[in-house]
């Protein structure tokens, strides 16, 4: 019985070691940011025609309409504030979303997990950091 725990213990260590000695293979990375060889051809404009301007200027970006980070409120149209840090609702006066909860400023600030409600009223500590910065009481 000993010697087959040994031999056992054996056989694990010296496959185990053969894992930490062997050299990770590399394999080459493709090119990154080169073109295609060939012609580069650029579209020429109409003649007679005008080209658009951009809506946004370079220095304004448009307001994202959804986060990277937090799923947007069920239902209703809302559109994402990085500055807020929540969904402000569209049609709903001073009404944000943000994980699953609706919060709501009256001269006070109140959350419900339901846009019909019922309210909790809290505080500034109890809303998304931007909120409380952008309101006071």
């Amino acid at each position: 019985m000993n010697s087959t725990v040994r031999l056992t213990l054996i056989t694990l260590f010296l496959g185990l070691s053969a894992c930490t000695v062997q050299q990770p293979s590399t394999y080459p990375e493709p090119p990154i940011g080169r073109q295609p060889p060939g012609p580069v051809i650029k579209p020429t404009p109409r003649p007679g025609t005008v080209p658009s301007k951009p809506t946004v200027t370079p220095s304004q970006k448009p307001m994202p309409r959804t986060s990277a980070s937090f799923a947007p409120p069920p239902g209703g149209a809302s559109h994402w504030d990085p500055r807020l840090g929540v969904y402000v609702l569209e049609g709903q006066t001073n009404t944000f979303y943000r994980q699953r909860t609706y919060y709501r400023w009256n001269n006070g600030w109140s959350w419900s997990t339901s846009l019909q409600g019922p309210w909790q009223e809290t505080d500034s500590s109890g809303v998304p950091g931007g909120l409380g910065r952008a309101f006071s009481n």
